[in-house]
């Protein structure tokens, strides 16, 4: 009998935000809204930059200390970037994967986000604020795609860890986690209202 068995698993982490610490989603929203509407110089970068809607990546590094409900978000992201460390069986070697970027996207109806990496970072991920009905899902690419070459195309249908792309549609209230390495996108938001969500990149300190 043959023996067949996957190597080099792609792990997805997915959970209830609240599962760590309390966040209420009502003030985190607003105040994804306050900082969007108040910062000018992130406004600016978006429209010099091509960006539809909304992000604070460019402008501000410091949300934690500004609000207190990102301060509550990083103590609950901290846990849940810990418990998925875990699972990836890393050996950390005595040191911590620390946040090293958060951000707001607020991607109005016609947004989109390109296909991308983070480089230099080991864990990335969104938690979202905002998921309008008929909203964009998140997009995973196969990381071996490049490798295919001659490859035949996979069949419709197919076993779910198969196929070259995913699409998840998380809740909202939910974090996804990856390592950074994994190619995503956020395809055009089809929906009226706004597309709020927050990232961020854990590196090896």
């Amino acid at each position: 009998m043959p023996r067949i068995e996957s190597l080099f698993v792609t792990r997805l982490y997915r959970a209830a935000l609240n599962e760590h610490g309390r966040i209420e989603p009502a003030e985190l929203e607003n105040s994804c809204l306050v900082i969007a509407n108040d910062d000018e110089a992130g406004q600016d970068w978006c429209e010099q930059n091509g960006y539809p809607g909304y992000t604070s990546y460019a402008s501000l590094t410091d949300l934690p200390w500004r609000f207190p409900v990102f301060a509550d978000l990083v103590a609950a992201l901290d846990a849940h970037v810990a418990a998925f460390a875990e699972d990836l069986e890393f050996d950390l070697d005595g040191r911590d994967l620390k946040l090293e970027d958060i951000w707001i996207n607020i991607l109005p109806e016609g947004g989109m986000h390109a296909s991308h990496i983070h480089p230099h970072s080991v864990i990335s991920g969104t938690t979202y604020v905002a998921m309008p009905d008929g909203t964009s899902a998140l997009k995973l690419e196969d990381p071996r795609s490049a490798r295919m070459m001659a490859a035949p195309a996979r069949a419709r249908g197919g076993r779910r860890e198969m196929q070259p792309f995913v699409y998840l549609t998380p809740q909202v209230g939910e974090v996804v986690l990856w390592e950074s390495w994994l190619r995503h996108e956020v395809p055009m938001n089809m929906a009226e209202d706004d597309r709020i969500s927050v990232s961020f990149n854990y590196a090896w300190q």
